[in-house]
């Protein structure tokens, strides 16, 4: 895994699955990615596409229908994505790392065979619904609730900002409730699946967003819900602490994401600054245009380390909380920084929607908030520090 530290020396494997992504990204992504911005359409056939090439299965083994690859090939092919869309790239991320990722980790054998293969294939999408109004980072404001009645669950109240909840090919969404009260009073929070089109399930308008307008986000809610009590996924009451290393996972590849957008506003710097002339030379000839991409390419190489590092320890069985949470932190933030000072490189032409730095800019500041703010990333790395 050490080689992993160092993206001019990927395995073989790898930097083949990064080269394939990557012409994926330019040639399929990239000139279809404007045109679902603009209009707010999620992106059927670039999905059928990632599909076809196995990336809902890369970290799956081949018995659940899987690629047999492990997180990091994910995270690999997340990077790629993330330079030129950030919408398919989490359309990917979440579908995984959020959707089939807890039936693969916490589910029953029996769960695994009936869901996790149409998962993998990319055939179908899963979802999970954690947030709500008042509880995301908080479980104790968890209101969902869910009772056992006649040998099913019965659910009612709430989810809000669902990642492909809504797609015509969405085929669960697995919820967080409160399932009762643990010895010392407190809300007893476990996770129950609930296939889509289940009466009482309704997936609510999608949101009006400032970014990742091709992905699929919705409000949910549940009014009476029943699903068999053969849907709970792990054990009861322990629902919000399987999530919570679910999470710790996701932030690797949520920082791959943020890498490849990092990366991606350096590559088209880099090139717009050789194209762009003023005052008869390109512009990249100015020291303060030069050094402003210098510092982005610094900081996209510094989020590259901080996941690669997060996954060497996550598939070498070591702890990795803390190093996923820096990961999260510092590719966020350079990817918000990095799509800034894309814009103003570009300058009027950074703000018109057309180039791919406005989008990145518009898309980038959900990185910092989502799967865990800013904020919930240092306050992990202080706890880890036994502050």
């Amino acid at each position: 895994m050490t080689s992993f530290l160092s993206a001019s020396a990927l395995p073989d494997e790898y930097e083949q699955l990064r080269r394939t992504v990557e012409e994926f990204a330019r040639e399929v992504v990239a000139p279809v990615a404007a045109e679902h911005d603009e209009n707010k359409t999620f992106p059927y056939e670039v999905v059928r596409g990632m599909a076809g090439m196995g990336l809902f299965g890369l970290p799956f083994p081949e018995e659940h229908g899987g690629m047999g690859g492990d997180y990091f090939a994910l995270c690999v092919a997340l990077e790629e994505l993330g330079k030129v869309d950030q919408s398919v790239a989490m359309t990917l991320e979440a579908a995984v790392s959020l959707g089939a990722m807890p039936i693969y980790r916490f589910g029953t054998d029996e769960q695994k065979q009936a869901w996790l293969p149409q998962l993998a294939s990319g055939a179908r999408l899963g979802a999970f619904g954690l947030t709500e109004p008042g509880a995301g980072s908080d479980a104790g404001g968890t209101r969902t609730t869910a009772r056992l009645d006649n040998g099913e669950w019965v659910i009612n109240g709430s989810k809000q900002f669902i990642t492909n909840s809504g797609t015509d090919i969405t085929e669960l969404v697995t919820v967080t409730a409160v399932t009762g009260t643990t010895g010392s009073g407190k809300k007893e929070i476990s996770t129950i699946i609930v296939p889509a089109g289940t009466p009482g399930f309704t997936v609510q308008p999608a949101y009006s967003k400032v970014g990742w307008h091709a992905s699929d986000t919705h409000p949910l809610s549940f009014d009476d819900v029943r699903v068999p009590e053969a849907n709970l996924l792990g054990a009861a009451g322990r629902g919000y602490a399987n999530f919570l290393s679910i999470l710790d996972e996701g932030r690797i590849a949520i920082a791959a994401v943020g890498t490849g957008v990092a990366q991606g506003c350096v590559d088209e710097c880099v090139r717009y600054a050789k194209e762009r002339t003023a005052f008869g030379k390109p512009i990249g000839e100015n020291q303060a245009i030069a050094f402003k991409i210098a510092r982005m390419e610094a900081r996209a190489a510094a989020s590259r380390a901080a996941y690669y590092d997060a996954a060497a320890l996550m598939l070498s069985g070591k702890p990795f909380k803390k190093a996923a949470s820096i990961a999260k932190l510092v590719s966020s933030e350079a990817a918000m920084d990095n799509a800034r000072d894309a814009t103003q490189v570009f300058g009027g032409y950074g703000y018109m929607n057309e180039y791919r730095v406005a989008r990145h800019y518009r898309d980038s500041k959900i990185l910092e908030i989502g799967e865990g703010t800013t904020e919930v990333q240092l306050m992990l790395i202080a706890r880890e520090l036994g502050l």
